[in-house]
């Protein structure tokens, strides 16, 4: 089937311009970035330089298994997104939808062991440090109201 060029590409169900170059389409990846991209490209022995439109089918499995299988590879695990998962111990490479669910756990499981942070989330509160005096005010509150000085 991919004998020309497509103008949108499949990768690990996510929809990819087919104009774009390998990198580059490869990091509209959630999970993907650059120097990963790079990476893959290399060790799937494409040239970065290559419109992803003119993938064949082969090189998108190759491309899809290499990302699915990181550690098989030999990627060090530094450049995994999640490395000593509480719950495997492991180091693990989230990808698309996988990202956004396990950050929703996370933030559960800290709301729910009633930890700072869980308590900052759970109240809707800043969670990071900054600082709340002034920004971050949420309804109708603009401005600084003073109270009138009595004589």
């Amino acid at each position: 089937m991919s004998t020309g060029f497509r103008h949108i590409v499949r990768i690990v169900d996510k929809d990819v311009d087919g104009m774009k170059n390998v990198v580059d389409a490869l990091s509209d990846i959630k999970g993907v970035g650059i120097r990963l991209a790079y990476i893959i490209a290399e060790k799937a022995g494409i040239s970065p330089e290559t419109r992803a439109g003119y993938l064949t089918d082969e090189k998108i499995d190759e491309i899809e298994e290499i990302i699915r299988n990181l550690p098989d590879y030999g990627i060090p695990s530094w450049l995994f997104n999640r490395r000593r998962d509480i719950e495997s111990g492991k180091d693990l490479h989230l990808i698309s939808s996988d990202i956004d669910l396990q950050v929703k756990a996370d933030v559960e499981r800290l709301k729910s062991v009633w930890c700072w942070r869980g308590y900052r989330h759970a109240y809707g509160l800043k969670v990071r440090g900054q600082r709340t005096k002034t920004t971050g005010r949420a309804g109708k509150t603009v401005g600084v109201s003073k109270s009138k000085v009595r004589r």
